[in-house]
């Protein structure tokens, strides 16, 4: 027997100690989770059935033709939409990196009665549910908005012309959404530097750029590689903003998952769709991982 926190405990008393303090967490991810994606993987296997969306028996043709391989030949059109989003994603991150590594900063700077209301203020849009947001982005994207006639007066887009649906006003929503998830984990690597290996460095000659790469950069690469975590894989799957803001012309692979378990009622495909993205997110961040603790750097 060992003795926890002043009571003798039996093998038995633990594991009971245990299953009333992590019990109700793993049972919750295990229902909510891990079945739910067993039963997609198995569901990816399936036929459609004559009056059922899946159906036996099992098969393989759901994962030959989302590499493009089907009863016509070679087609790359689903692969061309996961090359597609995972650049959406990308970018997405990309674009909230250099968004969020001032802000940070900049919050990071202010007094500390600020801080608290600046971090208010940038979690401010969750508040709103993310459809009304985008919805909002379609009136101030609309012709004679004061954007689009701001656009017009430098010559972007003809007078009297929306600034959406394009792949801007895309990126433009997906940054504005997801710039939370990037500035909050990156603040809290930013509020710890130590600003005295910033400081030696720059007094052996660095300059601001070496200072920011060197001394800096390794500093904040944990809250960084989080923020971007945190950014890509919802960006990745995202269908709303793409769809409502780029006008619904360009698939993402979020739109195709959604209408094979819609429209088309094809759960097996849909399923391995699903299986298949996860997997390639998956295995990107794992790479972008692995990589950012060798070097100590961002690959921004």
């Amino acid at each position: 027997m060992q003795v926890r926190y002043g009571e003798r405990l039996t093998p038995w008393g633990e594991v009971w100690r245990s299953a009333l303090t992590s019990g109700p967490g793993i049972a919750w991810v295990t229902i909510f989770l891990l079945l739910p994606l067993v039963a997609i993987f198995v569901i990816s296997f399936l036929s459609v059935g004559e009056d059922k969306p899946a159906d036996l028996p099992f098969t393989l043709e759901n994962y030959t033709r989302f590499f493009g391989f089907g009863y016509f030949g070679f087609d790359p059109l689903y692969p061309v939409i996961i090359g597609r989003s995972l650049v959406l994603g990308a970018g997405t991150a990309a674009l909230c990196v250099v968004a969020a590594l001032p802000l940070a900063f900049f919050i990071a700077a202010l007094p500390g009665r600020y801080k608290n209301l600046a971090l208010t203020l940038v979690i401010i849009p969750f508040w709103t549910n993310l459809l009304i947001r985008t919805y909002a982005w379609q009136i101030l994207l609309a012709p004679h908005s004061l954007l689009a006639n701001a656009a017009a007066a430098w010559g972007l887009v003809p007078a009297g012309h929306a600034l959406y649906p394009s792949m801007m006003a895309v990126y433009l929503g997906m940054v504005c959404d997801y710039l939370p998830f990037l500035v909050l984990p990156l603040y809290s690597s930013v509020e710890k530097l130590d600003w005295s290996l910033a400081e030696a460095a720059a007094d052996l000659g660095a300059n601001r750029v070496q200072v920011f790469r060197h001394a800096i950069l390794p500093q904040i690469t944990p809250g960084l590689v989080a923020g971007i975590i945190l950014v890509f894989i919802p960006a990745t799957g995202q269908f709303v903003i793409p769809d409502l803001l780029g006008g619904g012309k360009v698939d993402m692979v979020g739109n195709l998952i959604s209408r094979q378990f819609g429209v088309s009622r094809d759960w097996p495909f849909g399923s391995a769709v699903a299986i298949w993205a996860m997997a390639i997110v998956m295995v990107g961040l794992w790479l972008y991982a692995r990589q950012a603790r060798k070097s100590g750097e961002s690959i921004v």
